[in-house]
C-alpha cells in the first residue's frame, strides 16, 4: 500500500476510534468494532497498531502530530517569541478540542494508570519539551530572563490551559471559540512574560 493510502486509512481507522470511545468509552472500542466501524480487516488493525494500547497511543501521537512538526520546524534563525505567540493558540485549541478531550477522559476512567501514562509519554512529554527549548532560546537572546526552562515550561502551561482542560473533560464547559482561544492565548502570554521577568529579578 502507498504511504498516502496508508495514512488515509488511519485517519479512517482513527476516527472510528474516536467515534467508538466517545459513544461506548474505551472499554467498549475492541479492535474489532473499530474494525467495523471503520471498513477495514482486523488483521490490518492488530499489523498496524499492535494492539488496542497501541491505537491509542497512535491516537496520542497524531493528534499531537501537527504542534510537534511546527516546533520541530523551528529554525535557529527564527524568533523564539514570535514561534511561541504562534504556536500557543494552535496548542490551546489542541489541547481543549474534542480529539484530546476524549483521550483524557479514557484515561481519566482508566484505573490501571496506563493510558494515563501513554497520554503523557505520546503527548505532553514530546511537546513540552520543544516548548523549552523556544523558552531557552528566548533566555539566550535576552528576550525573558535566564530562568529554568522545565519551570518556565509550567508557568507558561498553568497561565495558558489553567484548569480548563479539566473542565472540558468533566462537561463544566463546552468547546471554546476561536475568538476565545486568540484572548486566552494573548493574556497567558503576556502574563508570561511579566511573570518571568518578575520570577528572575
Amino acid at each position: 500500500m502507498r504511504e498516502e493510502n496508508r495514512q488515509k486509512r488511519q485517519r479512517e481507522i482513527e476516527a472510528a476510534a474516536y467515534r467508538l470511545i466517545g459513544e461506548k468509552g474505551y472499554d467498549g472500542m475492541s479492535m474489532l468494532a473499530v474494525a467495523k466501524a471503520a471498513r477495514a480487516s482486523n488483521e490490518t488493525l492488530y499489523n498496524w497498531y499492535g494492539d488496542k494500547a497501541g491505537l491509542f497511543r497512535a491516537m496520542v501521537s497524531n493528534n499531537a502530530a501537527d504542534i510537534q512538526r511546527q516546533l520541530s520546524a523551528v529554525k535557529p534563525d527564527d524568533d523564539p517569541l514570535v514561534e511561541l505567540s504562534a504556536i500557543a493558540p494552535r496548542l490551546l485549541a489542541m489541547l481543549t478540542g474534542e480529539r484530546a478531550i476524549a483521550l483524557n477522559r479514557a484515561a481519566a476512567a482508566d484505573p490501571s494508570g496506563e493510558l494515563g501514562r501513554l497520554l503523557a509519554e505520546n503527548g505532553r512529554s514530546v511537546i513540552m519539551p520543544l516548548i523549552g527549548d523556544l523558552i531557552a532560546a528566548a533566555a539566550d537572546r535576552g528576550q525573558l530572563r535566564s530562568v529554568s526552562p522545565g519551570q518556565a515550561v509550567e508557568w507558561f502551561l498553568s497561565l495558558l490551559v489553567g484548569d480548563l482542560q479539566v473542565r472540558r473533560v468533566t462537561g463544566a464547559i463546552r468547546e471554546m471559540t476561536p475568538q476565545e482561544i486568540a484572548e486566552r492565548s494573548e493574556k497567558a502570554l503576556a502574563a508570561f512574560h511579566l511573570l518571568v521577568r518578575a520570577q528572575a529579578n
